[in-house]
């Protein structure tokens, strides 16, 4: 099996410090086609490529614009979400990497889709290495009068404001996010109001992922509908995923949904060793996950066939772990992050994260009680139900899915819990 080449059409064939280079062959095209566009005619067209959010939240893109096209407002915000903290979700990185000037693209359409005369890209502090790329990708643009007052004469203004967080995967949640330009604590707020009302120093907000913004440009140009030839009939087109742990060639592919879990392991090179799958997490850290059977590597890559075996598309990650690690042992890696990572803020979150991690630990100790296993997992419960923002509610999808998947590794024996 090859990957495709849709969203990834560009990597390697331009100069990414040019914009001479990337007009060469056909950058900023989808830009100048826009502006004779009407907005809601390029929400129109995402809606009907069936486009997904990209960042895990699998919300239909095409209303997302919409509904913030109509939003009252003047002042309207556009942010690319590039914090991508998710453990073994590594597929933005690329994007930024070997295609920057046509996010930029992406995100001057999306501007001009919603009305909106400020963008920002809010980047993870460990891609410092990519702040000049971007810079100069924006810099560049300016320039050429892509950004600024009156792009392409028609009295669009946008700029665009790249802004680096301080490493917390929190930040990736809209709202923490939010918080952390405005240069406060980058700490998830309740809502309503929604980001869309009142997001940004209070301006009505739409904020997207890289990989979704990144599409919009392709989509816009796709007069032969290639894009809907991939997929099914559910999941239309292709996915960027980055497949990391026990496989031989780690690495980012873009593949079109439907493709069977197997061959997704076999496009990364197979299992190390050729040993046996003892765990397979989908959908980055907060994903849920399955045993290496063979009904479940034969299952294919769409948002319903994976939601059919209680998993989820999610950040795009694909995580392999063979079996020289347990399930326990696993469980108390992923559980090692999400303490890390709270942000402390809200109850169930803060005490859930530091209970759940001690009886892991009397788990592998062989020490827990009935009792114990019983109370882990309403903890876990409570934590996914009642937490304030999407990383509470998604810490212990892991540990939710396990308790189901593998009964074995968590009945009570005499002798105590079988560390398995």
């Amino acid at each position: 099996m090859e990957q495709v080449r849709f969203l990834t059409q560009n990597f390697g064939r331009y100069d990414t410090s040019s914009i001479g280079s990337y007009m060469k062959i056909g950058g900023f095209s989808a830009l100048k086609k826009a502006v004779t566009m009407d907005g809601e005619d390029i929400a129109a067209c995402i809606a009907e490529n069936k486009v997904k959010g990209r960042g895990g939240a699998e919300y239909d893109m095409g209303r997302k614009w919409s509904q913030a096209r109509k939003v009252a407002g003047n002042n309207k915000v556009i942010i690319c979400n590039a914090d991508e903290g998710e453990t073994t979700t590594f597929k933005d990185r690329e994007l930024i990497k070997n295609d920057p000037f046509n996010l930029i693209e992406a995100m001057i359409i999306a501007g001009y889709t919603m009305g909106a005369s400020d963008g920002y890209i809010y980047m993870r502090a460990e891609y410092a290495c990519f702040r000049p790329l971007l810079l100069n990708a924006i810099r560049q643009a300016k320039n050429y009068g892509f950004l600024g007052e009156n792009i392409l004469g028609r009295g669009f203004n946008f700029d665009i404001h790249l802004y680096s967080g301080a490493g917390a995967y929190v930040c990736g949640e809209g709202t923490a996010l939010i918080r952390s330009i405005e240069g406060k604590a980058g700490r998830p707020r309740m809502k309503p109001p929604f980001i869309k009302v009142s997001g940004v120093f209070a301006r009505p907000t739409c904020l997207n992922n890289v990989e979704s913004l990144s599409l919009v440009p392709h989509l816009l140009l796709d007069d032969e509908k290639i894009y809907q030839k991939y997929g099914t009939e559910d999941s239309v087109g292709t996915k960027m995923i980055s497949v990391a742990g026990n496989v031989n060639k780690p690495g980012v592919f873009e593949i079109p949904f439907g493709t069977k879990l197997r061959d997704i392991i076999a496009l990364a090179g197979g299992v190390q060793g050729g040993r046996r799958i003892q765990v397979l997490q989908i959908g980055g850290a907060s994903g849920k996950v399955q045993a290496g059977t063979d009904a479940v590597l034969d299952t294919p890559y769409t948002y319903e066939d994976l939601r059919a075996i209680g998993l989820m598309v999610g950040s795009g990650g694909f995580l392999v772990v063979d079996e020289r690690t347990s399930v326990i042992d696993f469980l108390r890696m992923n559980q090692e992050f999400f303490s890390e990572e709270c942000c402390g803020q809200c109850t169930p979150c803060r005490e859930g994260n530091v209970h759940i991690a001690k009886y892991l630990e009397k788990i592998a100790d062989g020490t827990i009680t009935q009792d114990e296993l019983d109370l882990m997992a309403n903890i876990a419960e409570v934590m996914s139900r009642s937490s304030l923002c999407g990383l509470g509610e998604t810490a212990q999808n892991s540990l939710l899915t396990a308790l189901h998947v593998f009964p074995d590794v968590f009945t009570v024996h005499d002798g105590g819990v079988r560390h398995a």
